[in-house]
């Protein structure tokens, strides 16, 4: 069983100094890696990384995840390498296959089916080792690109490499491939355009996690089980926060829909499935409580499904801090 470690991700990047900040107090509160995400409307992921480890003394830096349909793999080698070596060897590799349609559409991409963008996955993982074991032939003059510091990941030759999802074939992929694997716990509502979620029970959560150790075999035991929490409520009262937020969700879906129906009486939002108290309070993509009830939650997470390696938003950094606190050193 791995010991805890924290984490959380960027939402955005305002200022160079109030980045800095942040990245630092986070070090303080003993968070032990900051995350950037890989989406149009956030700042470019790399240049983020390097900041945050030039900010900070120990923290490590990593995406989460790469869109990987975004990029060409040899373009992707160049950013990785050149990240893991101005970074010292701070750097770990995630990767995901994309989910957000618009995106896609707003960068003139082809959308294509999820099978596709999976074996799109799986292509550049190969590519991206074939690249950092310096095995891709460049004609002269052409320089070798840069070689990543570490030789944790991708067969030995890279960065620790992180694969994130709910799909059984992404899920496939990372175990077979990956030092850290993230079991996500957003799903995409049936019949609902791409990009629409709603977020998995434990019940899912045990099929999704044991289906990953089949397929991990033996490698399961030194994989880092990975959990990006949706949600950190500091309370007194369990059944009330959860509650009050299954309530603001359910107005959001409405909202959203409305939207998307161009005012259409009847919204989709009254037909999107949606987590009972029940399930919001035993799920463990919300960590709700008071911080030894959340600390307990986690020891448990830990305990069901392997889940050590946790990451909040990065609105709930400062929030999450006490609990980390608790559980240092666990």
């Amino acid at each position: 069983m791995h010991k805890f470690r924290f984490s959380f991700n960027i939402f955005g990047v305002r200022s160079r100094q109030e980045f800095v900040d942040e990245c630092r107090q986070a070090e303080q509160f003993g968070y032990d890696e900051v995350f950037s995400a890989d989406h149009l409307g956030m700042a470019a992921p790399f240049p983020v990384l390097i900041a945050a480890a030039e900010a900070t003394r120990r923290m490590r830096v990593g995406t989460l995840v790469v869109n990987v349909p975004f990029w060409n793999p040899a373009l992707l080698a160049r950013d990785i390498a050149t990240t893991d070596v101005l970074t010292d060897g701070r750097l770990d590799v995630g990767l995901g296959a994309g989910h957000m349609k618009w995106e896609f559409d707003a960068a003139g991409l082809t959308w294509t089916p999820f099978p596709a963008r999976v074996a799109a996955l799986q292509h550049a993982i190969r590519e991206l080792r074939q690249y950092f074991e310096g095995k891709i032939e460049q004609p002269p003059p052409a320089r070798p690109l840069p070689r990543p510091v570490q030789r944790a990941g991708f067969g030995g030759s890279g960065p620790p490499l992180l694969v994130g999802g709910t799909g059984d074939s992404v899920l496939r992929i990372g175990a077979q491939h990956a030092q850290i694997l993230g079991v996500a716990g957003a799903y995409q509502v049936k019949g609902a355009p791409p990009g629409t979620f709603r977020l998995g029970t434990a019940e899912e959560t045990d099929k999704k996690v044991a289906f990953a150790r089949r397929c991990a075999g033996a490698r399961a035991a030194v994989i880092e089980w990975h959990l990006l929490a949706q949600a950190v409520i500091i309370t007194d009262d369990r059944r009330a926060a959860a509650q009050q937020l299954l309530a603001e969700e359910r107005q959001d879906a409405e909202r959203q829909d409305a939207e998307r129906r161009d005012g259409e009486s009847t919204s989709m939002g009254q037909e999107r499935p949606m987590l009972t108290v029940e399930e919001a309070l035993e799920t463990p993509f919300l960590l709700i409580g008071t911080v030894d009830e959340i600390a307990a939650q986690l020891r448990r997470a830990r305990e069901r499904w392997g889940f050590s390696f946790i990451t909040v938003h990065e609105p709930y950094m400062p929030t999450f801090a006490p609990v980390i606190e608790r559980l240092s050193g666990e």
